[in-house]
């Protein structure tokens, strides 16, 4: 991201090397992908979506722009600053999540300087937290004591089978304050590494293993990642049967999980809960392989089994799986073990594995932005958003995403076309890719939330295919367009309330009108969704006369239009003077219960209803409520309060006698 014409240039230098797209300030910057209108809050939205953010800007932007949201230093995303001349790269946040990384490749590509300032790798070279690609650490919860201790001097100890291939590790024996650097014994077939050196006995010496076995309790291991879990099981396998057998297969080999690149199975098995939870308990991702691709392994098999082929259409899923994981060079090394409903198959190869082979299971994020606005959208539908491939909705929500949809794959559907929309978004989910379906308000509100669950539990031809029924759904909460407007109003909502949709296109009026009898008589605070539309008038009116019949004429009613967006507009009418009128499509409507009431504050008049602790203040449950008085509340005096006598405090109690003081 460019805030000033003076780093344009440098941005786009740095977005082409890396393959992304460059950001710009509307009106100050030529030449952008995309434009913002103000960079701390273009920053934040980013930041909270957990992209990676490198701006060419004063590093103080971009420090005011995230700094409300920082949290977890483990799982917030890259932030780095350019200068504008292109001089100095400084990763300001992630380098736990690869900011120094980024920053040399970024300084790399300008002939720049990388200022890192990370204490283990400016004084060890090496960040223990963040191996390289194909390795991975199997104690995470050891790193962060190891790497104090090596800054303070402590030598280092490195053993295990594959100390020798460990060579990103051999910076700390150079670069440690206090060194003594061991080897373990070399495998057998590999060369040897330093001899022996065996540290003071009175010295601090920091224990390194880098092996494919599991831990040893208290030693900071690291895993080379290669081997390749290969899985199968009948449908609705109990989950616990397939933990057993693949826990069971892991340990006769030796291997930690740690050293497993992905738990691979075949597709139609995506959706398989036993294989699913398998991957989410070892921290694994899940692979999937075509029929067709398992089937090309089978020369390599060593038990293929025709009934597996008439069944699925390969001769053999685990250890098909397997070797389809490691690949022409990898061999197994557990062929197919099985329980009644598992089968379980474990493949080496020659080489670490950078990146896991097989397909991802396909996901489908439904997701609610909220009434518009980026400040009503949570992080976690923002990080949805920055993660799919593809977003599908209405064309106008897509819009209202902003910078946060650029450069995506973008499937626009018209009003009315919902159904269209949630099928076109499970098919390309069930193809293998990461799809947003994007929704105002909360998706699963008057919204394609239920649509998409509808269409996924019907199994015929009116459903969806196969490969869509088996994508993972995911569905996040938005701020419904309910909320937003009572938020707006005050605190409407409460006491009991209902939402009742006036569209009658998919609803049959009696019904509607049935509804509106039961809100009616149970005196529940009313929100109206779709009030109105070009050709539907009268309801809305109809409703409004069934509600007068059980509440007084000047129940307040809000009504509540374009909620989030540059021209909303919010205004108060007394129930018996609502005119269907100045109501439209984009309008809220939030009508009172016979409690609610208007307050009347600086700011104009605020809206909400009672939940009833008059009671409790001045009523009949005056002995019974504020459980906590009981106890002796104490209130000590502020500044700005009315004076009291030295040393007083207020004390809020009840006497024997049970009056309240």
């Amino acid at each position: 991201m460019a805030v000033s014409g003076s780093g344009a240039v440098v941005a786009r230098r740095v977005a082409d090397a890396l393959g992304v797209a460059m950001f710009g300030r509307a009106g100050r910057v030529a030449g952008a992908d995309a434009v913002f209108d103000n960079a701390l809050d273009f920053a934040r939205d980013m930041f909270a979506a957990g992209r990676p953010v490198i701006g060419v800007c004063a590093s103080g932007i971009l420090i005011r722009a995230v700094a409300p949201l920082l949290a977890d230093k483990v799982s917030e995303p890259p932030v780095l600053s350019v200068s504008d001349d292109g001089s100095l790269v400084v990763p300001l946040l992630g380098g736990h999540r690869g900011a120094n990384r980024l920053a040399r490749q970024t300084a790399e590509a300008l002939g720049a300087v990388a200022a890192v300032t990370t204490a283990g790798e400016v004084a060890l070279g090496v960040s223990l937290d963040e191996p390289p690609a194909g390795w991975r650490l199997g104690t995470p919860g050891l790193a962060k004591d190891a790497m104090a201790r090596l800054l303070a001097g402590a030598g280092v100890r490195l053993d295990g089978e594959v100390a020798a291939e460990a060579g990103w590790l051999e910076g700390l024996a150079g670069r440690a304050q206090s060194t003594s650097l061991t080897r373990g014994t070399p495998v057998a077939g590999t060369s040897g590494g330093d001899p022996r050196v065996e540290p003071e006995d009175d010295a601090d010496v920091v224990v390194i293993e880098a092996k494919t076995s599991p831990p040893v309790p208290g030693v900071l291991t690291f895993h080379p990642v290669r081997f390749s879990l290969g899985v199968g099981c009948s449908r609705n396998c109990p989950p616990e049967e397939l933990a057993a057998l693949v826990a069971e297969v892991l340990a006769e080999a030796g291997v930690a999980p740690g050293a497993v690149s992905a738990v691979h199975s075949i597709d139609v098995k995506a959706d398989e809960v036993a294989v699913n939870r398998l991957a989410s308990d070892l921290g694994l991702p899940l692979r999937i392989f075509t029929a067709e691709e398992l089937e090309a392994e089978t020369p390599r098999l060593a038990t293929p089994s025709d009934v597996v082929f008439a069944e699925v259409g390969c001769h053999g899923v685990s250890e098909g799986a397997a070797l389809a994981g490691v690949g022409p060079e990898g061999r197994l090394v557990v062929a197919k073990r099985k329980t009644a409903n598992a089968t379980c198959a474990l493949a080496v190869s020659p080489e670490v594995i950078e990146v896991p082979r097989g397909r991802r299971r396909g996901r489908l994020s439904v997701v609610g932005i909220g009434p518009g606005q980026a400040a009503w959208r949570t992080p976690e539908v923002s990080r949805l958003i920055a993660e799919a491939e593809e977003l599908v909705g209405y064309g106008l929500y897509i819009d209202l995403l902003g910078p946060l949809a650029a450069g995506k794959h973008r499937a626009d559907f018209p009003l009315g076309g919902e159904e269209d929309r949630c099928r076109y978004a499970l098919e390309r989910a069930g193809e293998g890719r990461d799809v947003a379906l994007v929704c105002s308000g909360d998706a699963g509100i008057y919204a394609m939330g239920a649509l998409v669950f509808e269409l996924l539990d019907r199994v015929d031809e009116t459903g969806v295919s196969a490969a869509a029924r088996r994508v993972e759904v995911v569905c996040s909460p938005g701020v419904s367009a309910l909320q937003g407007a009572a938020a707006r109003a005050g605190a409407p909502l409460g006491h009991d309330f209902c939402a009742i949709s006036l569209s009658d296109l998919l609803t049959p009026r009696d019904d509607i009108l049935r509804r509106l009898r039961a809100a009616a008589e149970g005196d529940f605070v009313v929100a109206f969704y779709n009030p109105v539309s070009k050709t539907r008038r009268t309801l809305l009116a109809e409703a409004r006369d069934i509600l007068l019949a059980h509440r007084p004429g000047d129940t307040p009613v809000m009504l509540a239009t374009s909620l989030g967006r540059p021209e909303e507009h919010v205004r108060y009418r007394r129930l018996d003077q609502l005119e269907v009128d100045e109501v439209d499509m984009l309008t809220v409507v939030l009508v009172g219960s016979s409690n609610t009431r208007l307050a009347m504050l600086g700011e104009g008049p605020r809206m909400f209803t009672p939940r009833g602790y008059a009671r409790r203040i001045d009523g009949d449950l005056v002995d019974v409520g504020n459980r906590h008085v009981g106890a002796g509340a104490v209130w000590e005096p502020g500044e700005g309060d009315a004076p009291r006598s030295a040393g007083e405090a207020l004390y809020i109690g009840k006497t024997k006698e049970g009056q309240r003081q």
